[in-house]
């Protein structure tokens, strides 16, 4: 009987630990989840329902400095040796919850060049100004133009157009700034940042708007027709009217609707979409720096998280009430058990802020090892394909904690502001048997399309013969795939 009892009581408290052991995997995975602006809120919160918790001066441990990649973690992995019991079931608790369903369709395992897959497209995560600014600091202007294409800048409405007139803009500049600039090299400056990201960005009008997005993604001189010469029946939306008079085919005026579909009639009211996304929510969780010497460093933005401590005061009256712990009252017991409680919960959301520091320099790491030439000159095609898979056997994380620590997360780099998603791509084996990525295929298919005869340009069929004799043997429906994501039109529409 008495063993029965003893039985009974072990494997209750055996259950109660494996439950509160669950508990602590299952608030790791959410903080790992979490974006720096969620972490802090979630902070806050914690700080406000658990009055064990409070903050601590920084430990004077370099902070969330890095070492120049190829140097270890000593430090933060030392802090982990003793966990290996919880990160064993931390793994499996990822595990049961599975990858998150967008990374899961986004950051795919398989690499068969045939396998449709979308590669997205990132825009900037800087306010919207900011990030045109960013732009021009890329242009070799003198400090009045640099002056003038602020003031452009800040003259931009919410959809990104200049309504003021150039003449107004000259006057101004003479007037409040002593900067004595003609419309003509004003007109200069806004050629600039009309060739700026979005496409269509400082436009004057709408009809200027979508010619330079027309310019920008493609050749397509019907396209061009359409918006020079029947404008005003392109807004009235006769179409039947415009393509007996374009003299084209019912085929044609569909291909060409389906292209005007694509562009932007507002390209500042769409950033500003992503601007107030990401002035409230997006914050860079990882600070990345390359040096001229080549060195990487990186740093883990802590933003407004504070460092945090277990009270003093709390850990104190448990260890008063600890000393005379045979002789206490009912009420005596119940407010101990309630300070443990508070203290333990203390310790735990401790410990996984720690683990999600941890884990977040580990896979950062891994994949600035991973992307090292890239990070060395910002070059888009010097990604090399890297999925998922790829980094948690580097890391030896589970590929689900890959996935949380690479969705809703921000990387500033020297080239911009990135989501860690656009380090990942999918790859293709040329028939040299290197591997490449998706993007490197893209940029060679977008230069054949480039050099192509413009009165005779080359059918899908015929780009995917000709990217196959430069060693990308991809199938006709990929060809059509990326030439569509990269806003190029079918031949018939790119012929002049």
């Amino acid at each position: 009987m008495r063993n029965s009892q003893h039985l009974e009581q072990t494997a209750k408290q055996e259950l109660k630990q494996r439950q509160r052991l669950s508990q602590q995997q299952m608030l790791q995975v959410r903080l790992i989840g979490m974006s720096i602006t969620e972490l802090e809120e979630k902070v806050k919160a914690e700080l406000y329902d658990n009055p064990a918790l409070e903050t601590s001066e920084p430990a004077d441990d370099g902070g969330g400095d890095v070492d120049p990649i190829g140097d270890g973690f000593d430090g933060l992995e030392a802090r982990e040796d003793n966990n290996d019991d919880r990160e064993e079931g931390y793994e499996q608790a990822l595990e049961e919850i599975g990858m998150d369903e967008e990374m899961s369709i986004g950051l795919r395992s398989g690499r068969s060049q045939d396998e449709d897959y979308s590669e997205p497209v990132y825009g900037n995560v800087t306010s919207f100004h900011d990030s045109l600014k960013e732009q021009m600091g890329e242009e070799n202007l003198s400090e009045a133009q640099r002056y003038a294409m602020e003031y452009l800048i800040g003259s931009l409405d919410n959809d990104g157009y200049l309504r003021k007139s150039l003449e107004d803009i000259s006057d101004e500049l003479a007037i409040y700034h002593n900067i004595d600039m003609s419309v003509g090299e004003l007109e200069e400056v806004l050629h600039i940042l009309q060739s700026f990201d979005p496409p269509g960005i400082g436009a004057r009008s709408l009809q200027e708007c979508l010619l330079i997005q027309i310019d920008r993604k493609s050749s397509d001189s019907l396209l061009r027709t359409l918006i020079t010469k029947y404008f005003d029946e392109f807004i009235k939306k006769h179409w039947d009217k415009i393509r007996v008079s374009m003299g084209i085919s019912e085929g044609t005026m569909e291909d060409l609707q389906r292209e005007v579909r694509r562009l932007n009639p507002k390209p500042g009211a769409a950033m500003g979409e992503a601007v107030g996304r990401s002035l409230q929510q997006i914050t860079p969780d990882f600070l990345i720096h390359t040096a001229e010497d080549g060195t990487i460093t990186f740093t883990l933005n802590e933003a407004d998280v504070p460092e945090l401590k277990v009270s003093p005061d709390y850990l104190e009256v448990i260890d008063e009430y600890k000393k005379d712990k045979a002789n206490l009252t009912r009420s005596e017991k119940e407010s101990l058990a309630f300070y443990e409680d508070k203290v333990g919960k203390a310790q735990g959301f401790i410990d996984a802020i720690r683990q999600r520091r941890h884990t977040l320099y580990t896979t950062m790491k891994a994949i600035i090892e991973w992307q090292r030439p890239y990070f060395l000159d910002g070059d888009e095609a010097d990604l090399k394909p890297m999925i998922l898979k790829d980094i948690a056997e580097k890391t030896g994380l589970d590929i689900s904690t890959i996935s949380r620590v690479s969705n809703e997360k921000y990387a500033r780099t020297n080239w911009g502001t990135f989501p860690l998603r656009h380090f990942f791509s999918d790859g293709y084996v040329t028939e040299d048997g290197e591997e490449t990525s998706t993007r490197k295929v893209k940029l060679s298919l977008k230069e054949l399309i480039d050099k192509e005869v413009k009165n005779k340009p080359l059918s899908d069929d015929a780009l995917a013969a000709e990217m196959k004799k430069i060693g990308f043997p991809i199938a006709r429906r990929t060809v059509a795939k990326y030439r569509e994501q990269m806003g190029i039109p079918v031949a018939r529409l790119r012929r002049k």
